[in-house]
């Protein structure tokens, strides 16, 4: 009976996760992100305690498996949000190699102020 009741929680998850995650508006997707990358590392951390508890080679196959995959989210939800963040900035900005164009105008400010004519 235990197996039946996980399989049907696992299933009302990812029906409600996918219900929740297909609502949500474009613009909220990279803060949503980057909370869910904190929990892809407690998903990681719990792994590694899991795997560290392992005494059979299978139980320690599935855990190396479960902490290789963990890692991969963990990784991977990083690498699009920041993605995500450059398609943000502006295109000046990405030519410059990520500086702003304020911080560009106080920089040649700061140059013609130092050069005084005589």
């Amino acid at each position: 009976m235990t197996g039946i009741v996980a399989l049907y929680i696992f299933m009302l998850a990812a029906f409600t996760g996918y219900e929740v995650i297909s609502r949500v508006p474009v613009i909220l997707h990279t803060p949503l992100m980057s909370g869910s990358n904190f929990v892809h590392g407690i998903v990681l951390v719990g792994a590694m305690v899991a795997l560290g508890g392992a005494h059979t080679p299978l139980e320690k196959t599935i855990g190396f498996i479960g902490v290789l995959l963990a890692a991969g989210n963990a990784v991977g939800g990083y690498v699009v949000t920041e993605r995500m963040l450059e398609m943000f900035k502006a295109s000046g900005a990405r030519a410059r190699g990520g500086k702003s164009s304020d911080q560009s105008s106080d920089q040649s400010s700061d140059q013609s102020s130092g050069q005084r004519t005589s």
